[in-house]
């Protein structure tokens, strides 16, 4: 059994997080899971074996997503009565009432979705990558072939289709979706440029169908209750997934990055991107896709470039180990040259633009 205290922490933990991200109501729900795990309540009961990192695992966003995933479904109906969606006025008196019940009447349910990890495809991450987008549209003036790297249930293959909107600039796209964020600095460069995409593809280990209405439903339990915005944005953002037939490869990453960057095309901009994906992989599988990018930068030619844009803690790149914030970075070939461009945090509440 893992020490007690871990757990504890994590919730306590998450807890913050979660009310410093707009979620009161996670943020609460969490303080009521540590209560009962100390109790030795069915929180306990479901989660006191597990033997993995209760941090790194995300472990309060796996059993905050699996009542909430029992919302969704219809099947906890006294349950989604308390909840935000329904009582927009929520008591978490009243909700943990109606979840402890479910949970001592569930465990094994419960334990059962606890062995898959939170996905959310949070498509405001796509207002951090944007301008970097921009930057290699303009600079280098050809196709671009993507290539998308824990890319979840896709919804971010079509951040070109997506309107952005940061307050002081917008950018309008020809879709239902809207992506907006508190923008700190100077409008993104190069607004005006229409990036021509010639090819997108991406892979997961476990990708997401979104076609699949179960598939859908657990994607969308990880997206915390009391956030109508979100909510609806990943709504139009998957029904924008489903009209455009994407399709994302299950694949472990290192090895479909070996494979598309040795076969990319001899002509156009070959991107590789993703967001927050470099804090699944393990430690030498992080090294490996650094290294295949930059020897693939290394044959890169004007004909056929190359470019990586990232938004990924800062620790991944020497910044502080103990920091929640991320950074967005692109750097290009054949010239190599590298730079940030914004830091956010996770949910990209906010951007502050970092000056060259």
């Amino acid at each position: 059994m893992l020490d007690e205290t871990r757990i504890l922490d994590h919730f306590a933990e998450q807890a913050r997080w979660c009310e410093d991200l707009g979620s009161p109501f996670t943020a609460a729900l969490l303080r009521r899971f540590a209560d009962d795990f100390d109790a030795g309540g069915p929180v306990a009961d479901i989660c006191g074996d597990w033997s993995g990192n209760p941090r790194k695992d995300a472990l309060g966003l796996r059993l905050t997503g699996y009542l909430h995933h029992a919302v969704l479904t219809g099947t906890a109906k006294a349950l989604a009565a308390t909840y935000p969606a329904a009582s927009p006025d929520w008591n978490m008196d009243t909700v943990w009432r109606e979840a402890r019940t479910w949970l001592e009447n569930y465990p094994e349910d419960a334990r059962t979705y606890l062995k898959s990890p939170p996905q959310t495809n949070e498509t405001r991450r796509s207002i951090a990558l944007l301008p970097g987008f921009l930057e290699l549209a303009t600079k280098f003036r050809m196709p671009m072939h993507l290539l998308e790297l824990g890319a979840s249930a896709g919804l971010n293959q079509n951040w070109d289709r997506f309107t952005y909107d940061g307050g002081t600039w917008q950018k309008p796209g020809p879709s239902d979706v809207t992506i907006s964020t508190v923008w700190n600095g100077p409008a993104p460069a190069h607004l005006e440029a229409a990036p021509l995409i010639q090819s997108r593809a991406g892979c997961d280990l476990n990708p997401i169908d979104v076609s699949d209405e179960a598939a859908y439903l657990r994607l969308k339990s990880y997206t915390w209750p009391d956030q109508a915005g979100r909510l609806a944005r990943l709504d139009a953002a998957a029904d924008l997934a489903r009209q455009r037939g994407v399709r994302i490869e299950q694949a472990d990453a290192v090895d479909w990055l070996t494979d598309r960057l040795a076969n990319r095309p001899a002509e156009g901009l070959t991107v590789v991107y993703h967001s927050v994906f470099l804090v699944y992989p393990p430690k030498e599988d992080i090294a490996r896709i650094m290294r295949l990018i930059e020897e693939a930068g290394a044959a890169a030619t004007a004909d056929a470039p190359l470019a990586w844009l990232c938004f990924e803690p800062e620790s991944l790149f020497g910044g502080d180990r103990t920091s929640p914030r991320m950074q967005t970075r692109l750097q290009s070939w054949p010239d190599g040259s590298a730079r940030t461009l914004n830091e956010s945090d996770g949910h990209v509440t906010y951007i502050d633009v970092v000056g060259d």
